[in-house]
């Protein structure tokens, strides 16, 4: 399994749109440095856990969504972290991975809820279940860079 990074987008407060990046750092324990979530200033920032972390999408979903659903939608209004391609993340739940420098472990999936849509304006929540992309913690700091590659790795003792 390999996959690419193929955008990156953070935000530093909750509710509000997001930035696409070229690059960010991922500090283990904290998540993006300069999102909402790494701020403590997240919509379920309250709801702190590794889980808030990082999140990741598909970008073959959205593209899904958009043809599907004949909707307008980007990686931007999914509002996850990394848009990825190449790399089933469905399958990366419980699982060691690395995105670029960094290390990552799949926590959950990232369902879509209604915060979602009234935050994005898309009504994207029905389309994107099971699809939503992934939670992960960061359990290894490092770059991660538009264009870098996603691969698995053997379990972190």
């Amino acid at each position: 399994m390999a996959g690419t990074v193929e955008a990156i987008f953070i935000t530093p407060d909750a509710a509000r749109p997001m930035m696409s990046i070229d690059e960010v750092k991922a500090i283990s324990g904290e998540g993006l440095e300069g999102d909402r979530y790494f701020a403590k200033n997240g919509t379920w920032s309250k709801n702190d856990g590794p889980q808030r972390q990082v999140t990741l999408v598909e970008a073959e979903a959205v593209e899904a969504v958009a043809r599907d659903y004949d909707i307008d939608v980007t990686g931007a209004d999914t509002r996850r972290n990394i848009v990825t391609r190449g790399v089933a993340l469905n399958h990366l739940v419980d699982r060691v991975f690395k995105v670029g420098d960094a290390t990552f472990r799949g926590i959950r999936l990232c369902e879509p809820c209604k915060h979602l849509e009234r935050v994005s304006g898309r009504a994207i929540r029905k389309p994107l279940v099971h699809r939503g992309g992934l939670n992960a913690e960061i359990v290894e700091d490092g770059m991660v860079r538009i264009g870098d590659s996603i691969e698995e790795r053997d379990p972190i003792a």
